[in-house]
């Protein structure tokens, strides 16, 4: 059984919904922001004392990206495709880490993460800059397909949109990238997306 260490409101989801498009059995063990995500026990599994980590078997894994990798790996194709497709998985999810996340987070907490109080209009406008220049090249690199790769959601989808989730629930400005929006609407609205939102606004 598979142990994904968190609570669906955080990095976790991504793990929860890579799991469930795995079709693989799991549980949640809660591990919120409180102290206990400084615990003895949690930081044997993630010793940079933060959300999520994952066991499976004798391994453990931090990291919600690497996570998903895993995770994808055990189901195989199409979730995680072989050949020249593998390397675009990793291309697509680094670029997620490297090149979205920063300013996805930088645009997050200063319009809905932070109390309003503690929140820069500056550092905001320039998170969301940032991300408009990420959309920009992903909107011309969809062209045409309904997912990253082509025709097939695969854990590249998953990790990129999981990255994005914060963005799209909370309304970011898409009206100028049309195919983005397709897609992540199309990849929030999967069964297995669907799934981990519930554990997530039951939260």
């Amino acid at each position: 059984m598979i142990r994904i260490h968190g609570i669906a409101k955080s990095r976790a989801f991504r793990c929860i919904w890579a799991a469930e498009e795995a079709g693989l059995p799991y549980e949640v063990v809660p591990v919120g922001f409180g102290p206990s995500i400084k615990s003895p026990a949690h930081l044997k599994v993630n010793p940079n004392g933060k959300i999520p980590a994952m066991e499976d078997g004798a391994l453990v894994l931090f990291e919600s990206l690497a996570i998903n990798l895993h995770l994808a790996a055990q189901a195989g194709p199409p979730l995680m495709p072989a050949g020249d497709d593998a390397s675009r998985v990793l291309q697509w999810t680094l670029w997620a880490a490297t090149e979205v996340e920063p300013a996805a987070m930088q645009w997050a907490y200063n319009t809905y993460i932070r109390p309003e109080s503690e929140r820069d209009a500056g550092q905001a406008a320039a998170g969301a800059a940032g991300i408009n220049a990420r959309l920009d090249v992903l909107e011309g690199q969809l062209g045409g397909n309904p997912f990253l790769l082509g025709e097939s959601f695969t854990i590249a989808d998953c990790n990129l949109a999981g990255v994005l989730y914060g963005a799209w629930s909370n309304r970011f400005d898409l009206g100028g990238h049309a195919k983005v929006k397709a897609w992540l609407d199309r990849c929030f609205n999967r069964p297995a997306a669907l799934a981990a939102r519930a554990q997530r606004d039951a939260a």
